[in-house]
């Protein structure tokens, strides 16, 4: 081979590699990370949270917050630590052997310091283990401010009078956990005390704080929460995030006008709660240059029309507009041959296989490989969906399936990106699923479906009739677990939480007695099939 023909052959084959590595690199331009730091980060470099063992771990923002933990952080804001561990003096509360001996010397101070207002709950006792309230915990920095309740405050107005000094972003939460504690110190660091300063300024003073030490800057995501929504993201000034279901399908959908109702929310910095996962948010550049906050792969706009904080006026307009939030069970997708669609909170198609029945999947081995099944993790759906048609059904490996409206939800293999649709209509058997307009499985229409509701410790009343083939789906309602175990051994469900399924069918004629195995004594039923 001469040199001219193997030089062309060398630019042949540069030019196809430049051809494959070029769609690589326009989307590594598009979307970037920017710099996200999460309140657990800020107060792990703070000194303001220690953590366990393993550190600010994931594991222990998860963990429940107890009485104790926040009278050491009380402590530590009044920078009184450790003179609480070294403390020596006798006298202590009755139940401070439930704790460590380290422990215990915190509590004996707190005891003798009837003035730090850790007066313990009544009989001489402290309940160290006890879950905190976000009230009793913005009590807690109230009074490190220098706001004494009862004074300055009234318990009862906690949360009203939290809020008129910027503390407001774990109002909402039903049990802390101590990410919640993370994100309450955090944004307590910029909250006026009772003689004007910042607390951050405050706890540098009193060496609490390194006089090195720097506020985080950027942006601060906030969660705010409303009876109807729930908990979802707002700026630092509490003006609500939105998703646009369009940019499923293109991540440019709002132009023009459009952008003028609904303004792009973007920030280089961002400092996130620590419930959040920092690697969620994201920057997408558009077409004309500009960047865009995005979270879980998808842009971030306020509304024009939502003029104070706490706003939601955008909630559900157009039916394609939605509050950004993180605890979605599913989203919606819009695209203009398929209309609304469900996708996970990332924007991942769901599916559904028309082969399955309500309460069950013949989804198996290879099907599954293809079609893996979607667990969700969240449990709110987006205005005009209801929440209560999602379920969880177990499959015949133990393993856990998400459903709507009782039908299992699938993503496919072949759907590598945000919007990706590539499994609809595949072998006539999977479909997106439009909530509005989706009635079953064609599978389904052709078998009898029965329902066994588990209410109250019991099966119902009187035996239940079906037909040879039937299909029995029981659901557990109640908080304790139960299952239903037929006396001669043809079949058997797992025991199942509150709000799980299991689906049995009766394949043979004959009359089927079975008990829940935890409460056998009581809880019995019966099964005609005829």
């Amino acid at each position: 081979m001469n040199k001219a023909r193997r030089f062309g052959l060398f630019l042949l084959s540069l030019t196809v590699c430049l051809a494959m590595l070029l769609p690589v690199l326009n989307a590594s331009a598009a979307e970037s990370s920017p710099g996200v730091t999460t309140d657990a980060d800020t107060a792990a470099k703070l000194g303001l949270l220690l953590g366990d063992g393993t550190g600010v771990s994931a594991a222990y923002l998860g963990k429940t917050s107890t009485r104790l933990q926040a009278a050491i952080i009380s402590l530590r804001l009044q920078g009184k630590l450790s003179e609480a561990q070294a403390f020596t003096e006798t006298g202590n509360f009755k139940d401070a052997s439930l704790v460590s001996k380290s422990n215990q010397a915190i509590l004996a101070y707190l005891n003798a310091h009837a003035e730090l207002g850790w007066n313990g709950t009544g009989n001489g006792n402290f309940n160290p283990l006890v879950s905190i309230t976000a009230q009793q915990f913005y009590k807690v920095l109230l009074e490190a401010l220098g706001y004494k309740s009862g004074t300055a405050f009234q318990y009862s107005a906690t949360f009203a009078f939290a809020k008129s000094k910027g503390l407001k972003n774990i109002a909402g939460a039903a049990e802390l956990t101590n990410a919640d504690i993370a994100t309450a110190l955090v944004e307590a660091l910029n909250a006026p005390n009772a003689k004007g300063a910042t607390l951050f300024a405050q706890l540098q003073q009193a060496n609490v704080i390194a006089a090195s030490a720097v506020l985080p800057t950027g942006e601060h995501i906030g969660l705010a929460a409303a009876a109807k929504l729930g908990s979802y993201l707002t700026d630092s000034k509490g003006r609500t995030l939105y998703y646009f279901t369009k940019d499923a399908a293109d991540l440019e959908s709002c132009q023009g006008s459009c952008l003028q109702a609904w303004p792009i929310f973007h920030a280089d910095q961002l400092q996130v709660p620590a419930s959040l996962n920092a690697a969620d948010f994201g920057m997408y550049m558009r077409a004309d240059g500009t960047m865009q906050t995005t979270y879980k792969g998808w842009p971030l706009y306020y509304f024009a029309k939502d003029t104070a904080p706490g706003d939601v006026n955008g909630e559900a307009v157009g039916g394609v507009w939605f509050a950004a939030k993180s605890d979605y069970a599913a989203m919606l997708g819009t695209s203009a041959t398929l209309g609304n669609y469900l996708t996970d909170p990332n924007g991942r198609t769901l599916y559904y296989f028309d082969k399955d029945t309500a309460g069950s999947s013949v989804c198996e081995g290879t099907c599954l490989a293809n079609w893996p099944a979607y667990l969700a993790t969240g449990t709110h759906a987006p205005t005009g969906v209801a929440s209560s048609d999602f379920g969880v059904i177990t499959r015949t490996d133990g393993s856990k399936q998400s459903t709507y409206k009782g039908y299992p939800l699938y993503y496919f293999v072949k759907d590598s990106a945000h919007g990706n649709v590539n499994g609809q209509g595949l072998n006539n058997v999977w479909y997106v699923i439009d909530p509005v307009a989706f009635k079953g499985t064609t599978a389904s229409a052709e078998v009898k479906t029965y329902h066994v509701d588990i209410k109250e410790y019991s099966f119902g009343t009187g035996p239940l009739t079906v037909e040879v083939g039937s299909k029995i789906i029981f659901t557990n309602y109640d908080d304790m677990k139960h299952n239903a175990v037929a006396v001669d051994g043809s079949f058997s469900t797992p025991l199942l939480a509150k709000g799980e399924s299991f689906t049995i069918t009766m394949s043979k004629a004959g009359t089927y007695d079975y008990f829940c195995e935890p409460h056998k004594k009581f809880m019995t039923g019966q099964i005609i099939v005829k």
